[in-house]
């Protein structure tokens, strides 16, 4: 990992969001994004200048927008439009969201298409690299002027206003936090405060973390799946490449070529391959996992287009061109950004629901194929893992429910100027939750699947699949009469949102493959 990142040269990629935001990278500014900045100043102020009114120049915002604004009142239109939006309520959001907002609000600001003057770009770069986090509030925004109040309360901190958390989390007073880092606040000027929250960037940070968190979760997904069907006596058969040439889906090829993978060698797999082996055909949550992770991870694919297109817009209300003009757009509403995130909520609600039925199965005396009742020490006596499947089950309800979508529920706002919104920051928000639940019912279904794993002996596991109840079992112990169960859930739920569960598997079966560390799925408020 580089020491920091610039901004202005060129569109941010999204793992340097990610480590802006979760890691706490540092941040510079381009010179020549710098001079930009102050090009396109000049020709905002030329029109601050001129008798005839200009929409967030010199004239008021959304419903208002044809009241004209003399010059001397314009600083109190700038503070007041942002104080007035920072309307913000609920909990705090996370410290890496607002600085993923940040972040990207930066890089919109760099592209010298807002019209701000180079000292608040200067400024919002001094708060990032300070660790100075300004106090969001959950609920707010209706993706539509993008994310008005959530960036109105990042703005109100660099105006010196509001609450913010510092580099130790503390919170404290705005001007006591930039006072103590030696940061100078912004007084607003003309049309600064309009650029300063005309964008989605904080739906579009959440969507990037979630990218990030889900391309490690589907493949854990996949190391779950595998440890599945070789505890329960599934066959590898139905995942061979040919089979799946037949349905060329480039998602499904990628997680039928991990569950080859992690299932070969399997001493378990081997063991009931011979013409003694009565079975057809496994059950749909074991012979279709590729299926339906992959499908996630099509989407996901396709989500990532959609970011990557984000990561090179400059969004803003009024727009200054490359040409000098001063134009009126809706580039702002977040259509783009939150449909993704609806249907990124729909993959993770069906992963983890075809997770929670191959949990089921292994503990069902019917279904596991010789495995004992709840993978139960001694039957009767102990219940195993019983109330873990419902944990898990519980989880996967809540999931669906977070699949329905945000994005078809507009709701109009300033007396009908925005008539239709997005509600893309809510859609962040649920994925956010839905993420957490898809790793712990993925946790569930490894902590379930080792154990059966060594309820299989003498038989052995696959070197990948082994590798990894080899790790479980560094915080889990094995087999054995009941004992406190949700300590045992939390650790593992640790291993797989830290990627260790992901990487135990891929260090042995993909030894060669490249495994950058991954971020850890951060799920608490500061």
């Amino acid at each position: 990992m580089n020491d920091s990142v610039t901004l202005g040269s060129r569109p941010l990629t999204p793992r340097e969001v990610v480590d802006v935001a979760r890691l706490g990278m540092r941040v510079d500014v381009d010179a020549d994004a710098l001079q930009r900045v102050a090009d396109t100043r000049a020709l905002i102020e030329g029109l601050a200048d001129d008798p005839q009114p200009h929409y967030g120049i010199s004239t008021g915002f959304g419903a208002l927008a044809t009241t004209f604004i003399a010059e001397d009142r314009r600083a109190q239109l700038q503070a007041s439009l942002i104080r007035s939006h920072a309307a913000g309520t609920g909990a705090e959001v996370e410290r890496e969201v607002v600085r993923a907002l940040m972040l990207l609000r930066l890089q919109t600001l760099c592209t010298g298409r807002t019209g701000v003057r180079p000292v608040v770009v200067e400024t919002y770069a001094a708060l990032l690299n300070a660790g100075i986090t300004p106090v969001v509030r959950e609920y707010g925004s209706l993706g539509c002027s993008g994310d008005l109040a959530p960036l109105s309360h990042v703005t109100l901190a660099v105006m010196g206003e509001g609450e913010v958390r510092d580099a130790s989390g503390t919170l404290r007073s705005a001007a006591e936090a930039l006072a103590a880092a030696g940061i100078e606040p912004v007084a607003l000027r003309e049309k600064e405060g309009l650029a300063l929250i005309n964008g989605t960037d904080g739906m579009l940070g959440m969507l990037l973390l979630a990218l990030h968190d889900l391309e490690m979760l589907l493949t854990t997904a996949d190391v779950a799946a595998a440890i599945s069907i070789e505890s329960q006596l599934g066959t590898d058969a139905v995942f061979a490449a040919d089979l799946m040439a037949l349905r060329p889906q480039l998602g499904q090829a990628e997680s039928a070529a991990h569950l080859r993978t992690f299932l070969a060698g399997s001493p378990i797999v081997a063991s009931h391959r011979g013409p003694e082996c009565t079975r057809v055909q496994d059950a749909y949550s074991l012979r279709c996992a590729p299926q339906v992770h992959g499908a996630a991870r099509d989407t996901m694919a396709h989500a990532t287009v959609v970011a990557e297109r984000e990561l090179e817009s400059a969004v803003d209300n009024p727009v200054v061109t490359v040409d000098g003009r001063v134009e009126s757009n809706g580039n702002f509403h977040g259509a783009p950004v939150a449909y993704v995130l609806d249907f990124l909520a729909i993959a993770v609600a069906d992963v983890a629901s075809m997770s929670e039925r191959r949990t089921d199965r292994a503990l069902d005396v019917a279904r596991s194929n010789g495995l004992p009742p709840f993978l139960a020490d001694e039957v009767g006596v102990d219940s195993g893992l019983m109330i873990a499947q419902y944990a898990a089950a519980g989880i996967v309800s809540e999931l669906k429910r977070l699949a329905a979508p945000a994005s078809v529920d507009s709701i109009p706002s300033s007396a009908m100027q925005e008539d239709h919104v997005s509600m893309g920051w809510a859609g962040a928000r649920k994925l956010r939750r839905a993420i957490d639940g898809l790793a712990r019912v993925l946790a569930i279904e490894v902590m379930t699947g080792c154990r059966a794993l060594d309820l299989r002996a003498p038989l052995t596991p696959a070197a990948a699949t082994g590798a990894v109840r080899d790790l479980v079992r560094t915080r889990v112990a094995g087999p054995g009469p009941d004992r406190f169960v949700s300590p045992e859930i939390e650790a593992v739920t640790e291993l797989v949102a830290s990627g260790e569960i992901a990487r135990a598997a891929l260090a042995v079966a993909f030894p060669d493959r490249p495994r950058p560390l991954p971020a850890p799925i951060e799920g608490d408020p500061p």
